[in-house]
């Protein structure tokens, strides 16, 4: 198999989406992929894995609290989220992935210093703890697997600069980040709601199409809700810094070509 595109497709597939797929059935959006793949399309799968994680947390006795969207994360928090994300979570899609005929390959934000980040603040002023800010992206790493055509599987974690420590990164953001510095030819991010709505409480209010500046924006104003927040930055920054275009899209059959197709949030650089 030889890939026609030297730009790839980034997907994130969020940890809501995922616990919501039909179960003993075989998992749609990865489905999707290994098709997508075999025509010859390289792709970036960066996951999340936030339901696990809070199930990780409470069942050690570990407080979960949220803010701006991020999950605030001391110590213990981070070691079971590194748990989480690089064990359960990633090598589950990893077999998965295989089990499809795709040749994935299990990395984190945190191999080869992919993504570098430095302590985040919330909007608040609010101490998140080792909750991190990307700072830095290098994409060798992958750029090596996808020209030896592996499928990297990318859980959302950074290091320090110092490399001391890691750090929780925002899965949106991570993915966006990549999708930015990849020059993806498209960066979709597949969830639980079909659009990002104008008004929150209102479900009929889904936002067609945005221009990166105009997602920026709305992300920052209290019309934007909690999780959507970073999903929207993470779209907006993407497609301002490098990818082709990004798609906000819920999780169903052949969501991606739907997404791409125009059933989705689309923000674009201009």
């Amino acid at each position: 198999m030889t890939h026609r595109y030297a730009r790839p497709l980034v997907v994130k597939y969020g940890g809501n989406a995922m616990t919501e797929q039909p179960a003993g059935e075989a998992d749609q959006i990865l489905s999707e992929i290994s098709r997508l793949w075999r025509g010859g399309n390289p792709v970036v799968l960066v996951h999340g894995g936030g339901p696990e994680i809070d199930r990780a947390l409470s069942a050690r006795g570990v407080a979960s609290e949220r803010l701006d969207g991020m999950r605030v994360t001391d110590a213990r928090a981070l070691e079971i989220t590194e748990a989480v994300l690089c064990g359960s979570v990633n090598k589950r899609i990893v077999r998965a992935c295989l089990a499809l005929g795709l040749p994935a390959v299990g990395i984190s934000g945190q191999d080869a210093g992919m993504l570098v980040a430095a302590r985040a603040v919330a909007v608040s002023g609010a101490d998140l703890g080792y909750v991190g800010s990307i700072d830095a992206v290098e994409v060798r790493l992958i750029r090596t697997l996808l020209e030896a055509r592996f499928l990297p599987v990318v859980a959302p974690l950074a290091v320090a600069r110092d490399a001391s420590h890691g750090y929780n990164v925002n899965a949106d953001l991570a993915a966006g980040a990549l999708a930015a510095a990849l020059e993806a030819s498209a960066f979709v991010v597949v969830t639980n709601v079909a659009r990002v709505l104008r008004d929150y409480d209102d479900p009929t209010s889904g936002i067609e199409r945005l221009k990166s500046e105009e997602a920026l924006r709305f992300a920052s104003s209290e019309a934007c809700r909690s999780s959507m927040k970073p999903k929207l930055l993470a779209a907006g920054t993407a497609a301002r810094d490098g990818a082709g275009a990004a798609y906000i899209c819920a999780a169903k059959p052949n969501a991606i070509a739907c997404a791409l197709a125009g059933d989705a949030t689309i923000v674009s650089a201009a």
